[in-house]
């Protein structure tokens, strides 16, 4: 039995502190990034690791490449189908501990509408309390993959011989995770929030108002009203 003090329980991928992403050759001499903005998921760790799950959630019309024109080519039938397969879904079938912090998840990872096995390595960044009182856990990690595995064989030869795009994609894997964060409802609600809202600030007192001082006529002036009020102005 492999005990995992510390990262026992229930654990929700943080998206906006997250990033699951990847990397590929272009026309065989630069290498294009991207990323997927809207994953979810989750993983239930437990006291015997053997018995842990995890399972993510991409939705592939979330695809970002920093070029529009791009991004809408790898939604299109070409590659993804979005229309047609709006997920990419990862399901564990084991985790082991391979080393201190270091580990390796394997399951089925479904593409379109094939299902292949694949092994992730991942390493334990580290274990943290952030200042909302949310509990994180921070992994990272990378898998080499062929994407023809998954039937997204779409490409175009070069003059050379070669190929616009690699058939070999590397998945990035930078993770943050928060514990139990459905049944921690205020802690959750500041998860979004980057830093602490600052102390409030108390009000200054404000000076006690006086009343206006009244207005006392001169003599000049009481006599002008006199003459006015008798027609004599």
């Amino acid at each position: 039995m492999t005990e995992t003090p510390g990262i026992t329980g229930h654990w929700d991928i943080d998206s906006s502190h997250s990033r699951l992403g990847f990397s590929t050759r272009h026309a065989m001499v630069s290498r294009v990034r991207g990323a997927f903005n809207d994953v979810s998921g989750s993983a239930d760790i437990a006291d015997d690791l053997a018995d842990s799950t995890a399972e993510v959630i991409i939705q592939t019309a979330s695809i970002d490449t920093r070029s529009e024109g791009r991004d809408e080519h790898l939604r299109s039938a070409d590659f993804f189908d979005v229309e047609t397969y709006p997920e990419i879904r990862f399901v564990s079938s084991a985790i082991d501990e391979v080393d201190e912090d270091s580990y390796i998840v394997t399951g089925e990872l479904t593409i379109r509408d094939m299902t292949k096995t694949v092994s992730v390595p991942l390493e334990l960044i580290g274990i943290e309390t952030d200042p909302f009182g949310n509990l994180r856990a921070g992994l990272e990690g990378s898998r080499r993959i062929d994407r023809k595995d998954w039937g997204v064989t779409w490409n175009t030869t070069l003059d050379s011989g070669g190929v616009l795009v690699s058939d070999k994609i590397t998945l990035e894997f930078e993770l943050s995770l928060i514990k139990n964060l459905a049944e921690a409802a205020p802690a959750a609600e500041s998860a979004g929030k980057e830093f602490p809202p600052p102390p409030p600030v108390k009000p200054a007192d404000k000076p006690a108002e006086t009343a206006p001082e009244a207005h006392q006529p001169d003599a000049q002036s009481s006599g002008n009203s006199l003459g006015k009020l008798f027609g004599l102005r």
